[in-house]
Formats: structure tokens, sequence, C-alpha cells
């Protein structure tokens, strides 16, 4: 292993789960919940997209990052549909590696494009605050359960 290579899998502490979201349906809103179950296709629930795009992630740190560019303060996660809110952890450190949630593992795949919903929900320049911050896609290793408060921990 190279020395980046070394750099590249460190990490300073585990993150930690702050918020998990369902969307029922297609552009249904956003359910809060404290603990899911995550299958192989996704979240237990949840109107996601199996594979490389099961579980979308958000770091928390992000949130007000979105809110300043907006001229507020932090922005409700619900509002970003995304899945798990994270934070703690550098959600760019995981890209490509498999990760612990809770009982589950997944591995970064993606950014999580902004959607022009973004635009709908945050008014003009909405999706251009979000560009940068809105999160990640993960695909399912091994199913499991997750719950608010639990660690985020890479494991590969």
């Amino acid at each position: 292993m190279s020395a980046l290579q070394g750099l590249t899998k460190g990490y300073a502490k585990p993150g930690r789960v702050t918020w998990i979201g369902l969307r029922p349906e297609r552009r249904a809103d956003v359910a809060p919940v404290s603990e899911v179950f995550v299958g192989e296709d996704g979240l237990q629930g949840d109107h996601g997209r199996p594979g490389k795009r099961a579980v979308t992630l958000v770091q928390a740190e992000h949130l007000g990052a979105i809110g300043s560019y907006l001229g507020q303060g932090a922005v409700d996660p619900k509002i970003l549909r995304r899945n798990i809110v994270v934070e703690g952890i550098n959600l760019v450190g995981l890209k490509r590696r498999v990760f612990r949630v809770g009982e589950a593992e997944l591995e970064l795949a993606v950014i999580c494009a902004p959607c022009s919903r973004m635009e709908e929900a945050f008014g003009k320049g909405g999706y251009s605050a979000v560009r940068g911050h809105g999160g990640w896609c993960a695909s399912v290793v091994t199913p499991g359960r997750v719950a608010v408060g639990e660690e985020v921990v890479p494991i590969g």
C-alpha cells in the first residue's frame, strides 16, 4: 500500500446516524423514522432505486452549508429527500469503500445530484445551493437494521 493509499483509508473517528427518512412513493413527503431495516434493494418502506442508488446519504454538516447559501439556517433533511443523515465522518472519504451503518454494510457509489425539486423546495437558487452538498448514493453489501445514533465506520 502506498503512503497516499494509507492516508485515504484513515479517518479521525467514527461517524453516527442523526436522522433517517423514508419516501413511501415518488414525490410523497419524507417520513422520519428512528430505525429501519436495510434490505438488498434499499430501505424497507422506501421508494428507492435498487443497485448503486439503493440508499442515499448526506452529511449533517452540509445541511448548514446549504442553508447558508440560501441565506437561512440549516435546512431540514426531509426537504433534501435523502434516506440517512450522518455526522462526524466525511462521506467523500468513503467513496468506493464498504462501510458499516448499524448492522448494514453499504458501499458508496456515486454522488446524489440535486434534482429540479430543490428549486421548487427552496426557491430561486435552491438547485445551485445543493450542488456539491446533496450527498451520496450507496449500494447494499449486507442487509441489516440501522437506527439513529448508531456508528458509521469504514470496513473496506
